[in-house]
């Protein structure tokens, strides 16, 4: 769940606003599926208006949509514009899971600071990269010397940990999992090291199995969604003000927006044969992960020629891509 700004330097379009940076647009709202980032729903609204505003009421719609498609698990996540603290209980209560990120507000800081040094455990980050091959000797680091020498002021974050502690926000009557990770912060001005900043950040959950590393990571997982608008914004071309109004433009994004849902449906349809399962669910991520113009160069502008004679049609594929094999078993799967 996320919104973004679609800009637009029209005069005339009915409901445009100015949002808090100064763009003139459309403020929507997004939310979609993480197992396949198929979209569920996209609500226009003018840019003025607050990220949270109408959240709840889609995130209702949402789960009742996911309750009806046979969705027996259904996992709530959103940074701090979306922690809905007065839906909170009703959502716990229907077994819905829910983990967003919440303000560092000053009671939180307070009560981050007043934790023992036994309620905090490291939070080690897996590598975001294991190198393969022959080891090289590392480039230098150009941008790391000019920022030394022009005696810029650079933040290095040096180490994290996370804390947990039961918290109950004050629109609710629940207690939940408040998780608390406090980033040390190197301030550094040149070569010279100033000194170390403490900045919390806070995760609000009803996850009650998982681990706070496992938590943490979850959160984090979630902004993968920028990926998703980007698609959305330079892939589908859905978030656009393609029209002259509020309303039709949200129409415009919705309809827009099923040629991601279409490419999703393409990747789930592609079928798993027990002998190959392990390579057939990998072509599955993939086609899941694709950007949207590779998909269309690869699935959708593949060249064929229609033959007709002897009392049938004949397509005849006139070029070959390394995922031909994919798009031929899904055929034969929908008998197309």
């Amino acid at each position: 769940m996320d919104g973004t700004l679609v800009a637009t330097g029209a005069s005339c379009k009915q409901g445009v606003d100015i949002a808090y940076d100064g763009t003139w647009g459309y403020h929507p709202l997004i939310i979609s599926l993480a197992n396949t980032g198929e979209v569920l729903s996209i609500v226009n609204r003018p840019g003025n208006r607050p990220s949270h505003e109408g959240a709840a009421e889609q995130l209702d719609l949402t789960i009742l949509l996911c309750r009806q498609a046979g969705f027996r698990h259904i996992y709530l996540r959103g940074d701090t514009d979306f922690t809905q603290t007065t839906r909170l209980d009703a959502w716990d209560a229907e077994g819905v899971l829910f983990l967003f990120g919440i303000d560092a507000m000053p009671n939180l800081k307070a009560l981050a600071e007043a934790l023992p040094a036994s309620g905090w455990i490291e939070l080690q980050r897996p590598s975001p990269y294991v190198a393969h091959g022959k080891p090289r000797r590392r480039p230098e680091r150009v941008k790391d010397r000019i920022v030394r020498e022009r005696g810029f002021e650079t933040l290095t974050r040096i180490r994290e940990d996370v804390a947990e502690v039961s918290y109950r926000p004050t629109a609710c009557q629940e207690s939940y999992r408040l998780l608390i990770v406090r980033q040390t912060i190197a301030v550094e001005k040149g070569q010279a090291r100033l000194f170390d900043e403490i900045r919390y950040r806070f995760y609000l959950t009803n996850d009650r199995e998982r681990t706070r590393r496992e938590l943490v990571f979850k959160a984090n997982d979630r902004c993968d969604q920028e990926n998703l608008i980007a698609q959305l914004k330079g892939g589908v071309h859905a978030l656009r003000a393609a029209v002259d109004n509020l309303v039709s433009n949200g129409a415009y994004m919705v309809m827009t927006g099923l040629a991601w849902s279409l490419k999703a449906w393409f990747a789930l349809s592609v079928p798993e044969h027990p002998r190959h399962r392990g390579a057939h669910r990998a072509q599955k991520r993939g086609l899941l992960r694709m950007e949207f113009k590779r998909f269309v160069n690869t699935i959708i502008l593949m060249p064929c020629q229609i033959i007709r004679g002897g009392r049938r049609l004949i397509y005849r594929l006139l070029s070959w891509n390394e995922r031909q094999g994919v798009f031929l078993r899904v055929i034969q799967a929908l008998r197309c």
